[in-house]
């Protein structure tokens, strides 16, 4: 599904719609159930078109065709999006759970719909129903990814700066669907920099934007370290140790957070866990950081998959997530 949504927005935003065009606008929209009455509750991809103006598509039911005297996108206003629901409040609540165990002072998250998501989870979820300790400071730019499925921070020290980089800025569309933010945070009076990732997934293939990516990323954490010797590289890399995509960064000075003396456990980060395959999220520390790390652990209790889950995690639709979250101790 997101997928086609994403090809159908490609579509949309062309100059000049040609009859092939047209018919795969319509191919899609018919394939998520979508009509112009938007009224089938099955739907997954809405055109929102405002009322009274230029419009889209025309017909009844899913009898629908583009207008005629549509001939490109400055014809008609409006827009695709993807239809909200609601998250199970269970998965909601125990990602809340996983985070509260955390007790992370800074806290990189993958997979957020926006800056505002991240407030009223930190108020009304975290705060609300584990009365946690709220986050006084939490930051999000809206990605490259058109699907809103961004990298956002939460953290107890100030964010004094942010950065946000698309990985191509030529042709960034069609090469990425992501971008690197970098975070300048705080820490008495010491700048630390993390700069979080969210590699493109092996579905469906990718392996190539995650070379591009990763060769990127290490450049990105080279010019960081001219800044600060405080550099921290975490996110879903979406690929394990030793792959093309993660040989760029373990080409660099960074050090793996798994590979430090004090971590016990598994290998993997997602899934069942039991597999060095299973290893595709990081937190990757500049030499000077990792040599203040105390000690590494892995929260995994908030996936259904691994073997000793949370009792509030009873099956996929519950669990916090299919990752686990890495966390480290440091002494700065």
């Amino acid at each position: 599904m997101l997928g086609d949504f994403r090809k159908l927005v490609e579509i949309l935003d062309h100059d000049t719609y040609t009859a092939h065009d047209k018919t795969k606008i319509i191919d899609l929209l018919k394939k998520h159930s979508v009509d112009v009455s938007q009224e089938i509750s099955t739907q997954t991809i809405l055109v929102n078109e405002p009322r009274g103006q230029a419009r889209l598509l025309k017909g009844e039911g899913r009898n629908i065709e583009v207008r005629a005297e549509v001939t490109g996108r400055s014809d008609w206003v409006g827009w695709a999006e993807l239809v909200k629901n609601d998250l199970s409040w269970d998965a909601v609540k125990n990602t809340a759970r996983v985070i509260a165990e955390v007790n992370a002072d800074i806290l990189l998250t993958v997979e957020v719909e926006d800056r505002l998501t991240l407030h009223r989870f930190n108020k009304q979820v975290l705060t609300g129903q584990f009365d946690a300790e709220p986050y006084p400071f939490n930051m999000l730019i809206d990605g490259n990814d058109i699907r809103g499925i961004d990298v956002g921070l939460f953290s107890r020290h100030p964010i004094t700066s942010v950065r946000s980089h698309i990985f191509d800025k030529k042709d960034s569309r069609e090469i990425f669907s992501r971008d690197c933010p970098e975070f300048e945070i705080d820490i008495d009076g010491e700048p630390l920099w993390l700069l979080g990732n969210h590699f493109k997934s092996k579905i469906g293939g990718g392996g190539d934007k995650r070379k591009l990516q990763g060769e990127r990323v290490a450049q990105l954490y080279q010019a960081a370290l001219e800044r600060s010797a405080h550099v921290v590289v975490a996110g879903d890399l979406n690929d394990t140790p030793g792959s093309p995509p993660l040989g760029f960064l373990e080409a660099t000075s960074l050090k793996d957070a798994m590979t430090h003396d004090s971590y016990e456990g598994p290998p993997g980060t997602h899934g069942k866990c039991t597999s060095p395959n299973d290893k595709i999220d990081y937190l990757m520390f500049s030499p000077e950081l990792f040599a203040k790390v105390d000690k590494v652990e892995v929260e995994r209790r908030g996936i259904f998959e691994f073997g000793t889950p949370f009792d509030t995690v009873t099956g996929p639709g519950d669990q916090a997530s299919d990752h686990a979250a890495i966390v480290a101790e440091l002494d700065l």
